[in-house]
C-alpha cells in the first residue's frame, strides 16, 4: 500500500492543520512586493533566492535563530492591506493544499509599528481570511480557517491579547496561544491570562515542550490548563524506550487525558529538537497513541506544506493511508470550533475520502 502514495495523491486528501503561523508561511513574492512598497531592506529582492535564505536561515538548529527570521515577515506585514493580502493568500495556498480546515495563528501585537489598533490588525486578518476561503470554495477547494491570537510570552501584554481574542470570538477568532523563546520565559509568567480564559470558556493552546523540555509542558497542563500543546515534542523526555516502553507520570497523564500534540516534524528538525524526521519522536508517540496531530509551523521557513510532511512520515516510517487518516481525524478532533462543526467535517469529508483510498 505504502508504495502505491504519490505526492500528488496526498495533496488531494483532506488535510486539518491545527499549528500554523502567518507571518511564517507568506510567500517569497508577496514579501518582496510588500518590502518595495515600505521600504524594507531584504537579504534578496529575488523571490525564489528569498525563499531559499528563509529556509537556510532557519535551517541553523537554533529556536533563537529560527524566530529572527520573521524580522523581514513581520516586516512587511504593518498594514491593513498587507495584513488582508497576507490572510487571504494564505487561505488559498493551503486550500490548495487540500487543507480543508486549518487554524492559522499570529500575534496582533507585532503588527502596530504603522499606528493600527490592535482590533484593526485582528479585522483586517479576518477578512483576508474571509475573502481566501470564499475563492476557494468557488474554485472547488473549500477550507475553513479559524484564527488563534497569539501574545509573545516575553513580553506582558497576553491579558489585554486574551481579552482581544474573546472580543472577536464570534468573528472568525477561535483561541489563544504564546510563543516565542521558552527559556527564561516560563508559560506561568502569563497565569493571569490563562484564568480569565478559562473563565470565559475560551480555547487555548501553549507553545511549550520545544526548546524546554517537561517542567515547560508541566507548566502548561497543570498550572495554566491548556487544552493542546504546541509542540510538546518534549514530552518523549518522560518515556523510558526499550522492549516495553514505560511512562512516566506525566506522559502518562497526556496520553491519559488524550491532550493533543501539535507536532511539526520539519520544524522540529530545523531547530534542533529532533535530529532527522526519521528520529522524529513521533514515531514512538504515534505508535504509543497518543494524540498526535501533524504541522506545518511556519511553511516559508521550512519550505513545506502538509502534504510535505506527511510524505515525510510515509518515507521515514511506512506509513499508508490508515496513518494519515488516524492523524487527519486527530487533529479535526482536536481542533477550537463546535464539536457538530468538526463531527461534519470529519463524517461529510475527511471520512469518505480516506474511505475510497483504503479500499483501492
Amino acid at each position: 500500500m505504502v508504495a502505491t502514495i504519490r505526492y500528488e495523491d496526498i495533496v488531494k486528501v483532506p488535510k486539518a492543520l491545527l499549528h500554523d503561523h502567518l507571518d511564517g508561511g507568506l510567500r517569497p513574492a508577496t514579501i518582496v512586493e510588500l518590502a518595495a512598497e515600505v521600504g524594507h531592506k531584504l537579504p534578496t529582492a529575488d523571490a525564489e533566492a528569498l525563499g531559499g535564505w528563509f529556509v537556510e536561515a532557519a535551517a541553523s538548529g537554533s529556536l533563537e535563530r529560527y524566530l529572527e527570521t520573521f524580522a523581514h515577515t513581520v516586516a512587511v506585514m504593518q498594514t491593513a492591506p498587507a495584513l488582508r493580502r497576507v490572510a487571504r493568500e494564505c487561505a488559498l495556498d493551503l486550500a490548495a493544499d487540500g487543507v480543508v480546515y486549518a487554524e492559522v495563528r499570529f500575534a496582533p501585537e507585532q503588527h502596530l509599528e504603522r499606528d493600527l489598533s490592535l482590533d484593526e490588525v485582528v479585522e483586517a486578518v479576518l477578512v483576508g481570511f474571509a475573502e481566501g476561503s470564499a475563492q476557494a470554495a468557488a474554485a472547488g477547494t473549500p477550507i475553513r480557517v479559524g484564527t488563534l491570537l497569539t501574545a509573545m510570552r516575553h513580553a506582558a501584554r497576553s491579558q489585554e491579547i486574551a481579552e482581544l481574542a474573546v472580543r472577536h470570538r464570534d468573528a472568525g477568532v477561535v483561541g489563544f496561544d504564546i510563543a516565542g523563546a521558552e527559556a527564561g520565559f516560563p508559560p506561568t509568567r502569563h497565569l493571569d491570562a490563562f484564568e480569565y480564559l478559562q473563565r470565559e470558556n475560551f480555547h487555548f493552546t501553549i507553545h511549550a515542550g520545544e526548546a524546554f523540555g517537561l517542567p515547560s509542558i508541566w507548566q502548561a497542563i497543570q498550572w495554566c490548563g491548556a487544552d493542546r500543546l504546541g509542540h510538546g515534542v518534549r514530552i518523549v523526555d518522560d518515556i523510558t524506550t526499550g522492549p516495553e516502553p514505560v511512562l512516566g507520570r506525566l506522559a502518562a497523564y497526556v496520553r491519559d487525558k488524550r491532550i493533543p500534540l501539535e507536532l511539526c516534524p520539519s520544524s522540529n528538525v530545523q531547530t534542533g529538537a529532533a535530529a532527522s524526521i526519521s528520529e522524529h519522536p513521533i514515531g514512538l508517540l504515534r505508535d504509543l497513541r497518543f494524540r498526535v496531530t501533524v504541522n506545518t509551523d511556519n511553511r516559508l521557513m521550512s519550505g513545506t506544506s502538509m502534504s510535505r510532511e506527511m510524505a515525510l512520515l510515509v518515507d521515514a516510517f511506512g506509513y499508508g493511508w490508515a496513518e494519515l487518516r488516524w492523524f487527519t481525524i486527530n487533529a479535526m478532533k482536536s481542533a477550537f470550533i463546535p464539536f457538530d462543526e468538526r463531527l461534519r467535517i470529519i463524517d461529510e469529508v475527511i471520512k469518505p475520502a480516506y474511505a475510497e483510498l483504503l479500499l483501492d
